[in-house]
């Protein structure tokens, strides 16, 4: 059985792909027939205007849900074009983060909001802001895991030492259950000898968390939000496009090895249980059989 799973996009480094990545990877999974919400946490509205909702025009945001704690079934609006939900988000956010500072459970407002609605979505992927503050520290509460788009360039290994840093500290105090779900490398060119350096000493330090599938440096992909489109909205053959669809897969098949496993573990977790209770049974039935004289077989009797 599947279960829900809720991701926080972040990188406190800006100019990453971050946006771009959270937009075209609810695309991908939405195409895949996956039920997919876009959480928008930054308040320059990227995400929002990204998936065609114009982020002057919404009456609601995650502004709203955080503050004044709106129901997000509420403040939701459809992608046209991408086929996800997005609970949008623009300059408001920018006074959340001031307001945060001053209510209570301050750390746990997305999360609680995201449970009322976390059993109608496969997937909820959260857009995070550019920098650690309080909209981020929401994100990495309310989320099961950290996708951290990286491009690899000089000073990449030194960003993301960073952030590693902030999701442990998140683990010891909020979230307990935080992981890192995986490194993405974006705006890829293989033909650059720094990309190459750069993406070997990611898989060196990171290993089987570094997805395979690469994104590529693609003019599609760049264009396709100002015009309101996933890309693969906007052009679906293109290689960015590809790309994304290639990673939402390698992702997909992820989850489904991680939860055969649990069922596994848990399946065989429960067999010394049966065959305890089995073998208790057994001992019951024989405790309760007629007795026999010692020196007679059962179902003789003695004659003395």
């Amino acid at each position: 059985m599947t279960r829900n799973r809720t991701f926080a996009v972040t990188n406190q480094k800006g100019g990453v792909g971050k946006t771009t990545s959270a937009i075209n990877l609810c695309a991908s999974l939405a195409a895949t027939k996956r039920r997919v919400l876009l959480v928008d946490l930054d308040s320059q509205g990227n995400a929002t205007m990204g998936s065609g909702v114009n982020k002057y025009e919404v009456e609601l945001t995650a502004y709203d849900v955080l503050t004044a704690m709106r129901p997000v079934s509420e403040v939701i609006q459809k992608s046209p074009d991408g086929g996800y939900d997005l609970v949008p988000g623009n300059s408001d956010l920018t006074a959340a983060e001031v307001e945060l500072l001053e209510l209570d459970n301050r750390e746990y407002r997305l999360s609680y909001a995201l449970s009322q609605v976390q059993d109608q979505y496969d997937y909820i992927i959260i857009d995070c802001p550019p920098s650690l503050n309080m909209l981020t520290v929401n994100a990495l509460v309310a989320a099961h895991g950290v996708l951290i788009p990286v491009q690899c360039e000089y000073f990449a290994l030194e960003g993301l030492s960073g952030l590693m840093a902030t999701v442990e500290r998140v683990q010891q105090h909020l979230n307990a259950d935080l992981k890192i779900e995986g490194i993405l490398r974006t705006m890829f060119d293989p033909r650059n000898s720094l990309t190459r350096d750069v993406s070997q000493q990611l898989l060196q330090h990171f290993d089987q968390k570094v997805y395979r599938t690469v994104i590529p440096r693609n003019v599609r992909v760049a264009e396709a939000p100002s015009f309101g489109q996933p890309v693969l909205a906007y052009d679906r053959q293109s290689k960015g496009a590809l790309a994304y669809l290639a990673m939402a897969g390698e992702m997909l098949r992820r989850h489904e090895q991680e939860d055969a496993d649990a069922a596994k573990a848990t399946s065989n977790a429960e067999q010394p249980i049966e065959s305890a209770q089995a073998e208790s049974a057994q001992a019951a039935s024989v405790d309760s059989s007629p007795e026999s004289t010692p020196g007679t077989l059962p179902g003789e009797h003695s004659t003395h």
